[in-house]
């Protein structure tokens, strides 16, 4: 063991009571005595005090890069380069001595000694350690007549003194090493750390067989084939995070899951995730049992403080319109970001992060549509073929505000280009930022362009309750084949309550209230959405309970009222139990 800190000044000084035959009145030498028992103490300010951590978290911190940059200790060759001992310091010929003699002396990373920094006898030990392997090296390379007899005295005392700790040390040590054998010969990888959620879900819903929706000829009623009422599924999420400098990430994830819930099958007749399907109830954006790739990403700093995500599937939800109390696992996609941007959740492109002082942050993203859900700037033929700029795409900005650690506040703005499809629909399958899709109509559309404006907030009140809530409102403005264009707008909005360690340290209860879509369309264009202009609103109930550190129950309550904005649809209720692992 060769690395120490500034307990190594106590076995100088123990040193140099015998080898210098320096004067004890003048330089306070340590006095070193034969008890096993007793501890070595100086008259000074450096006292030997008694860790507070354990043996084995003290020699772990001594022996392994736990606890960099703080206490590395770099090796010295002269007591110039430790820039807080001074000549005139009483332990400096100590230093000087061990220094020059023996070189088992080291410093900080800072070219600091620390003199006056209190020590343990484990650290004693080590530093006793280091000299005792140095002059080892010096007896075994013949050089034995450098070493005093008076030192090898000197350190048989210490040695006797300090049985029991050195031979803990020696043995833990060993064992540390036994330990870090084994985990380099089966480790996975020096750069990449895997990690994953799977989920199980029993889910039931309750509502009517019959659901509406709007089209371009009217209203029409269409039944629903029957489906069981209760359903299990399951979603797993395999994440591998690489880092090649230790500031960065490469994020490569995988998901699978098997099938979807009752809850869509109720409540999505018309939209497209847009009436609250738990992410937990979908098939992983593929078909059943078929692993995608859901997140490739890279982010790395620049400047000083910012830095950029880029990547062919960034999850763009995940930097934007967050909030502390919800999770994309315990609740709706309703509730997780504003209903107003877009449902395309990933995709190709970038964000930029940057702090902005000490209470502000901004953030500016790039989203194109990509393969996850198709391209609705592309042909059944050829469904990649808008690219990054052709097809359906977003630039999102968010200005967040942090006064404390409590309570923080987002401004965002999302200015998105609607491509339209070979049959004439603006919008697309997943790429919704303000509507759910409109049809061809008066000899269809060329494009839309959609501004999208959000607030939003989070507010830990006090230690176990907080408050969240957002507002949204947009506007599209659809280009008409044939000339002209029609403008619609909409507005949506969320409240909610949570309370975090209910009943349980890590537990969390959340209560939220929303309006996913409000709209106002005066050209009838909309495929769905508008209903019979009745308003949804959708109630949610879950509780977050950790069984043990990777395992949760996650029990949730759904009330949907007026689904798709259809005021004569029943409610329909959705009750989900959810068991997450994570590893």
């Amino acid at each position: 063991m060769k690395k120490v800190s500034n307990f190594s000044v106590i076995l100088g000084l123990s040193l140099l009571a015998t080898a210098t035959g320096t004067n004890a009145e003048t330089q306070n030498p340590v006095q070193v005595q034969s008890q096993s028992t007793s501890v070595p103490v100086m008259q000074s300010s450096l006292p030997v005090t008694e860790s507070k951590l354990s043996e084995s978290e003290t020699i772990r911190a001594i022996n392994t890069d736990s606890i960099r940059p703080k206490t590395v200790a770099q090796n010295v060759t002269s007591v110039s380069q430790l820039s807080d001992v001074k000549p005139t310091d009483w332990a400096f010929t100590a230093l000087q001595s061990l220094v020059e003699r023996y070189g088992c002396i080291a410093g900080y990373p800072d070219s600091t000694f620390r003199g006056r920094q209190a020590t343990s006898r484990y650290e004693f030990a080590a530093g006793l350690n280091a000299c005792l392997d140095k002059i080892n090296e010096i007896i075994s390379a013949g050089l034995a007549d450098k070493v005093s007899k008076e030192d090898l005295a000197t350190l048989q005392k210490l040695q006797e003194e300090f049985a029991a700790e050195l031979a803990t040390l020696r043995g833990r040590v060993d064992a540390l090493d036994a330990k870090v054998a084994k985990l380099e010969a089966q480790q996975f990888s020096t750069t990449t750390k895997l990690s994953g959620l799977a989920f199980f879900n029993v889910t039931g819903a309750t509502g009517a067989d019959v659901l509406r929706e709007q089209v371009t000829a009217g209203v029409r009623t269409t039944p629903l084939a029957p489906r069981p009422n209760v359903t299990m599924s399951g979603l797993v999420w395999l994440t591998l995070n690489t880092s090649f400098t230790g500031k960065d990430s490469l994020v490569t994830q995988l998901a699978v899951g098997n099938g979807t819930s009752p809850y869509n099958n109720y409540v999505s007749t018309g939209f497209f995730n847009t009436t609250g399907t738990p992410f937990t109830d979908q098939t992983a954006g593929a078909n059943a049992n078929t692993f995608v790739l859901r997140e490739l990403s890279y982010t790395f700093p620049i400047f000083e403080k910012a830095s950029l995500v880029v990547g062919p599937r960034v999850n763009f939800y995940k930097y934007f319109d967050g909030n502390r109390f919800i999770y994309p696992w315990n609740t709706t996609f309703n509730s997780i970001n504003s209903t107003l941007l877009s449902n395309a959740k990933r995709g190709a492109g970038a964000v930029f992060m940057t702090p902005l002082g000490d209470l502000f942050d901004f953030k500016v993203g790039y989203l194109a549509e990509s393969n996850e859900f198709g391209d609705s700037g592309a042909s059944a033929a050829n469904p990649t073929s808008g690219g990054l700029f052709g097809g359906n795409n977003a630039l999102t900005a968010e200005l967040g505000f942090k006064p404390s650690d409590a309570i923080k506040l987002r401004l965002l703005y999302s200015r998105t280009n609607l491509a339209p499809n070979a049959g004439g629909t603006v919008g697309g399958a997943g790429f919704t930022p303000s509507l759910p899709g409109t049809a061809g109509f008066l000899g269809g559309l060329n494009n839309g362009q959609s501004d999208v404006f959000v607030a939003n907030f989070d507010w830990l009140v006090t230690k176990g309750f907080g408050l969240f809530g957002r507002y949204g409102y947009g506007t599209t403005n659809l280009n008409k084949t044939t000339g002209g264009s029609t403008n619609v707008n909409m507005h949506t909005f969320q409240v909610g309550a949570a309370f975090p360690d209910l009943f349980k340290e890590g537990a969390q209860a959340m209560i939220s209230f929303a309006m996913p879509f409000k709209f106002g369309d005066t050209d009838n264009v909309l495929l769905s959405g508008r209903g019979n202009d009745g308003t949804q609103y959708d109630l949610e109930f879950s509780y977050i309970y950790p069984v043990t550190k990777n395992i949760s129950l996650v029990p949730s309550a759904y009330f949907i009222f007026n689904p798709n904005n259809f005021s004569n649809n029943p409610t329909v209720f959705v009750g989900n139990l959810q068991a997450v692992f994570s590893f």
